[in-house]
């Protein structure tokens, strides 16, 4: 019979990946580095390839070190998912979470669904905002946990993750070579909306502003249908749309930057376990690969999965 593989083994392999190196893991682990590196020569034994490469004064994941990664990472949620539904002392409650539209048909499925199958007995309020209004809604106690756009100049949150921010354009409708850019982005306030122009105006390419909203599906539509140009998460790609570079003339933009936002006095056990759930997810997510004949149906489907889930919308503000 084949050895299964070691738990702990595969808990440290993943935070020599995350920390960047074996001494930080350590600390993470709570154990030395000299364990840490016998446990990793274990792993690599027990799975018969090497797992790290030396680069320079560190390590870095070989080939068969990032294909492991992805087994040990779910691995480890469906351990811990195991332990939790058998535990007595289960979390209870409720959680009033916000997301902008964006995030929340991308990410919050996943995200939901974890958290619902290992927390069965806390229910959960999703609201669906802009950032700048999940931000009011944080700091008025009307919401617990934010996922939010991180903009340090208007307000603090913990950065749980990062990826490029894309120009996107019809792969269908090829764009007019002498009129400005039409663009269709989100409200004056949306910090991809100003990066846009912003980027636009410093390399004197005239732009117009055709379309306004902060719903994704709206944006989506206007890109897809070829009327506009807009910018979007790596992650929020759709078929159907084609990424524009600078050999198209359009300048690079800064990285997106995903943000967890707290209202003090939540139930710190609850606030962890979501946090966890969240950051978890966010970094397992990968470029979105849709089936553009499907519509969304973040709402009806996971209501339909999960019956303690509620969901609210702000409603739609296009013009």
């Amino acid at each position: 019979m084949t050895a299964p593989l070691d738990i702990d083994q595969l808990h440290t392999f993943i935070a020599i990946v995350d920390s960047g190196s074996f001494t930080k893991a350590a600390d993470r682990v709570f154990k030395t580095q000299s364990a840490v590196s016998m446990q990793m020569r274990r792993l690599e034994e027990r799975i018969g390839k090497q797992l790290f490469i030396k680069d320079g004064r560190g390590n870095r994941l070989s080939t068969e070190g990032e294909k492991l990664l992805n087994y040990a990472r779910r691995i480890i949620r469906l351990n811990n998912e195991a332990i939790a539904a058998f535990d007595d002392n289960r979390l209870e409650g409720s959680l009033r979470i916000g997301t902008p539209d964006d995030y929340a048909e991308r990410f919050m499925p996943e995200i939901i669904g974890r958290f619902a199958k290992t927390h069965p007995n806390v229910e959960l309020f999703i609201s669906c905002e802009p950032s700048v209004d999940l931000a009011e809604r944080i700091q008025r106690g009307e919401l617990d946990i934010a996922l939010v756009t991180h903009n340090p100049r208007e307000r603090v949150s913990e950065v749980v993750r990062t990826e490029p921010l894309c120009w996107v354009s019809s792969a269908n409708h090829p764009l007019p070579d002498d009129a400005p850019v039409p663009l269709a982005v989100g409200r004056r306030d949306c910090v991809w909306r100003q990066q846009a122009a912003a980027a636009l105006n410093a390399v004197g390419r005239e732009h117009q502003i055709l379309f306004t909203s902060w719903s994704c599906t709206v944006i989506a539509a206007a890109v897809l249908s070829g009327l506009a140009v807009s910018v979007m998460p790596e992650s929020a790609l759709r078929p159907g749309m084609k990424v524009l570079s600078q050999a198209d003339g359009f300048p690079p933009l800064p990285p997106v930057q995903i943000g967890i936002m707290k209202r003090p006095g939540v139930s710190l056990s609850l606030m962890n376990a979501i946090t966890a759930h969240i950051a978890a997810c966010l970094d397992n997510i990968s470029p979105a690969v849709v089936d553009e004949n499907l519509e969304p149906d973040l709402g009806n489907g996971l209501v339909r999965q999960y019956p303690r889930l509620k969901i609210s919308n702000g409603g739609l503000s296009s013009w």
